[in-house]
């Protein structure tokens, strides 16, 4: 050690938070211990990513979030059914919240935009840019991918998994698993594409039987490939259960506080 140096100073590495871009510091983040100092600067930026979360999404109303691949093309017949599910989770009163991107994602907002329903994204910063979708009445982009789940399940009273990738399969898992655990109410949860998901449904089903999960967890998530059918399901495990009416009431925002209220109605 040379004579002179203070150990107590913080140490920049050349990958520091202050120093680093924005398309590096969550890469930076996983890779492991940094100094106190860089890891003090990710948790403003993990509290950035909250509070501007909470600022656009509070006031949007009680949500249901339809997840699925930002690659399904709008001659895919899944684009249509995200689209018939949008419209129809709008009638009932809920907000339609989407990861605001492209695909199935777009399809929801749509369906829901179209019938004059509330629509509303919650995206992600990638390398390579995903712009928000069109029919988005409110959008914020977060920088974490854990701080989006996590915002995506926070404002929802139901789930409906529509086909995707590794994105959607972690989402899926991740919704169910709070359940599971009590973590999170027992809102319904909904597969849609049954031709595409039935390996999955298979494997879940395997796992209770091997008593790796309770045969009472299967109860847990709802297949169909009928919209009336999720709806109806919809109804029964989330309006009822949690006294959910119908409020045409605006909630007070403050803008003092950074916060965006819904504009009034007609």
């Amino acid at each position: 050690m040379n004579e002179g140096t203070d150990t107590n100073e913080p140490q920049k590495s050349p990958t520091s938070s202050l120093t680093t871009t924005p398309e590096r510091a969550d890469e930076i983040f996983l890779e492991g211990p940094r100094s106190r100092f860089d890891e003090f600067v990710t948790l403003l930026r993990v509290m950035r990513d909250f509070l501007r979360g909470f600022r656009v999404l509070h006031f949007v109303g009680p949500c249901v979030t339809v997840f699925g691949s930002a690659r399904v093309q709008i001659d895919n017949p899944h684009y249509e059914l995200a689209r018939k599910i949008g419209a129809a989770i709008a009638r009932l009163g809920f907000t339609v919240m989407t990861g605001g991107g492209p695909g199935i994602m777009e399809a929801a907002n749509r369906g829901a935009k179209e019938i004059g329903g509330r629509s509303v994204g919650c995206g992600i910063e990638l390398p390579v840019e995903q712009k928000p979708n069109a029919y988005l009445d409110r959008c914020v982009t977060m920088h974490y991918f854990f701080v989006r789940k996590t915002l995506l399940i926070k404002y929802s009273y139901g789930f409906v998994f529509m086909p995707g990738g590794a994105g959607t399969l972690d989402e899926l898992f991740e919704a169910l698993t709070l359940i599971q655990t009590g973590k999170i109410k027992n809102f319904p949860l909904v597969i849609m594409g049954t031709e595409y998901w039935r390996e999955l449904i298979g494997f879940i089903e395997k796992m209770a039987q091997l008593k790796m999960i309770s045969a009472s967890d299967l109860s847990l998530i709802y297949a169909t490939d009928s919209v009336d059918d999720a709806i109806g399901h919809i109804q029964r495990k989330a309006i009822k259960p949690f006294g959910l009416k119908l409020v045409r009431r605006v909630r007070r925002h403050l803008p003092w506080l950074g916060e965006r209220g819904w504009p009034k109605g007609p």
